[in-house]
């Protein structure tokens, strides 16, 4: 049996803002969250430019891969936090929904993307608070 909170991120390629918040929530929840993400329509890799941004902060994002959003991924979360999936985020009674509106990083270079990426650590630290947990502090 698993106690601790599961959050689910997903946007529409699973290769920017939803695989940056899910690295943000890896690193500040030091193992006691259950973090996922995914996409409605994944892309073939992550956004480099994401990758690159991340890798600048200490987190490392080159071995994450776009997943296929599932009802599955939906049902086994407690949180879902979407970033821009519109309709194709299926809705379960129960589950708690968040829509965070975020620039999309795609095609942009990573001067762009590292104000995205601090806007979603701070985001990432309102969670964690709204879950109980502590974020790990040294990122």
């Amino acid at each position: 049996m698993n106690d601790r909170p599961s959050v689910l991120f997903v946007c529409v390629h699973n290769a920017g803002r939803s695989q940056m918040a899910a690295g943000w929530l890896e690193a500040l929840g030091g193992g006691q969250v259950e973090v996922r993400s995914a996409g409605s329509a994944p892309a073939d890799t992550v956004n480099p430019a994401a990758v690159e941004a991340m890798a600048e902060v200490g987190i490392d994002l080159t071995a994450a891969s776009p997943k296929v959003l599932t009802a599955e991924a939906v049902q086994a979360s407690d949180v879902v936090i979407t970033m821009g999936c519109g309709d194709a985020c299926p809705i379960f009674p129960g589950k708690r929904y968040e829509d965070w509106v975020l620039e999309d990083p795609a095609g942009k270079g990573v001067e762009s993307v590292r104000p995205i990426r601090d806007e979603i650590r701070g985001r990432v630290v309102e969670l964690l608070g709204t879950l109980g947990v502590v974020p790990v502090s040294g990122r």
